[in-house]
């Protein structure tokens, strides 16, 4: 629980006690201001987000530092360290991703001391890392609220002075930033990642003074910070950021061109966000790549563990980049087509969608095509299952008051239940249909219709996921016992509804026999499912044998990408 202050007590310090304040401080002002925020959400992309991106961030990094407190009675350094690697983790979104490197850029100096002289220091270095981790930075947003903030305080002094000036210079900053962005200006709202960082510093003031922060006076001025890498200094005029002695000069696509005229809009159709495993010789070649494929590139952290945020056209080869670099996980897609809202000239409050889907699936390429349909999808990895957390964090992020989860796989019942419940305690209306494969979860999402009764869509879903009947092949790791008889490593195991049901020596005759079995009890359509690393003429010989074996029947063929099983297999 945050520490009650006494009148007139002000903290000389941030210690262990003051950061935990400090943490539950920044949740709730965000949890308040969330929706708001999520309102004015018009760049990079007007996906009405941002509030809530930035509150899941700070949920993470709470969760760390109480985490630290029940195990042990950890130091300032400690618990600042576990602040920002929470806030790391649970990074969402453009804004959430830089906020967890401002956090981090922190935490160094604060490792140092808590006094106001080491807090001036941490910001300038918060700033100087968030812009950093940019690949393109743009002023006009939160960037420039963060260097507003550290240039304010550059001085140092007592820790409630300089809170208050870092605090001050950042809304100065905040209400400027409509006039350095055409879009902004357009809309009529100001930066919305800069307005949820406002909040996070005036949440950083109550803790150290125990009261309000109060907006700067109305002849303040604002301030114009230098675009930093390593220093940050204050150039003294009437409101923009921008660089020493040069006009604000995004890049292509990103923001105003320096003449003032907007630049195009439109952007990649998709979000992609991982953490990722590698050495920073790998990420520096990772920054390279997915620069060329996409915009509003963030890459936050280090040693050997890094949050990356891209928004690109092809998600597949964003998710490709990340394993040629290392590791890979909790990858999360999103089509900001699915939920991107706006009216030409102004930003309404962003509404809850009334209806959306959850999608649990394998490879990168099922990814696409279920996000492609509107659903929010949550990717697997090779030997693992998402956690009950990572699904409740879906079914956020779908934004909508009423969810259907697909889990797509048996053993994630009891999990998406769990996290199924979770959700309605949050207010949100979900329906659990227990898919036990990605090709049920297909097939439910192909019969969705958001705009009927919800009750009437998760009956067509469940009957039309219930009446796909799946199979799925596999290479055994070692030799074992089945209900098919016992296999030998190597060996291909034809799965049909889970259970080992065909064992053989080549995928292609394995699948064919499968696909026989389960057309002897009838179907009139078959998906097929096909990984990245199966011989590329498996799918046509077995459209094939579809075809000439079974004249009424339809075959389909997706493709999963990289990290699926070789083969998934359904009947209709």
């Amino acid at each position: 629980m945050p520490r009650a202050l006494q009148p007139s007590e002000e903290l000389a310090e941030l210690d262990a006690a003051a950061l935990r304040t400090w943490s539950a401080r920044t949740l709730d002002a965000l949890g308040r201001e969330r929706e708001e925020i999520d309102a004015i959400n018009v760049y990079p992309v007007a996906d009405g987000d941002t509030g809530t991106n930035l509150y899941l961030t700070a949920e993470a990094a709470h969760q760390a530092v109480e985490a630290v407190f029940a195990a042990s009675a950890p130091d300032t350094a400690e618990t600042a360290r576990a602040m920002a690697h929470g806030a790391l983790l649970g990074a969402r979104g453009n804004s959430g991703t830089i906020l967890s490197q401002l956090l981090r850029g922190m935490a160094g100096v604060l490792a140092e001391g808590g006094d106001g002289d080491h807090l001036a220091r941490a910001l300038a270095e918060a700033a100087a890392a968030a812009r950093q981790a940019v690949a393109r930075p743009v002023d006009g947003t939160i960037l420039t609220v963060a260097a507003a903030a550290a240039v304010a305080c550059a001085g140092g002094g007592p820790l409630a002075q300089v809170a208050r000036a870092a605090h001050a210079g950042a809304s100065t900053a905040l209400a400027a930033t409509s006039g350095q962005l055409d879009v902004l200006a357009r809309a009529g709202v100001v930066d919305a990642g800069g307005r949820g960082l406002v909040a996070v510093l005036g949440a950083l003031v109550e803790t150290v003074t125990g009261g309000t922060p109060q907006p700067p006076a109305a002849d303040t001025g604002a301030v114009r910070a230098a675009p930093v890498t390593g220093d940050v200094r204050a150039v003294p005029d009437s409101g923009a950021v921008r660089s020493p002695g040069g006009a604000p000069g995004p890049a292509p696509g990103l923001g105003p061109a320096p003449d003032g005229t907007c630049l195009p809009e439109d952007g990649p159709a998709y979000e992609v966000i991982y953490l990722l495993e590698a050495d920073d010789d790998a990420v520096a070649l990772l920054r390279a790549r997915l620069d060329a494929l996409g915009d509003s590139l963030v890459v936050v952290g280090g040693d050997g563990l890094w949050n990356v945020h891209v928004h690109v056209d092809d998600p597949g080869a964003a998710v490709e980049a990340g394993v040629e670099a290392g590791r890979p996980h909790r990858i999360r897609i999103s089509h900001f087509a699915a939920d991107a809202a706006t009216t030409p000239g102004r930003t309404e409050r962003t509404e809850r969608a009334q209806r959306a889907v959850v999608a649990v699936v394998p490879g990168e390429g099922l990814a696409g095509l279920c996000a492609e349909a509107g659903a929010t999808t949550v990717r697997t990895r090779p030997g693992e299952v998402p956690e009950g957390d990572e699904l409740l964090d879906a079914i956020r992020r779908a934004h909508a008051r009423e969810v259907v989860l697909l889990p797509n796989d048996t053993d994630l019942r009891g999990t998406a239940a769990e996290a199924a419940e979770r959700a309605r305690a949050e207010g949100i209306r979900v329906a659990l249909i227990p898919t036990r494969a990605a090709v049920q979860g297909i097939a439910a999402l192909a019969v969705h219709e958001p705009d009927r009764r919800f009750d009437e869509d998760v009956v067509a879903m469940t009957a039309a996921a219930g009446a796909t009947r799946y199979a799925e092949l596999a290479v055994a790791e070692h030799r074992s016992f089945t209900s098919a008889g016992v296999c030998q490593a190597g060996d291909v195991l034809g799965l049909i509804e889970g259970d080992v049901a065909v064992i053989g020596k080549d995928l292609t005759e394995t699948a064919r026999t499968v696909l026989d079995r389960m057309l002897s009890a009838g179907g009139e359509l078959v998906t097929l499912v096909v990984a990245d690393d199966t011989p590329p003429g498996l799918a046509p010989d077995l459209e094939h044998h579809v075809r000439r074996g079974y004249l009424a029947v339809d075959t389909t063929t997706y493709h999963a990408g990289a990290g699926a099983p070789p083969l998934l297999i359904g009947v209709e």
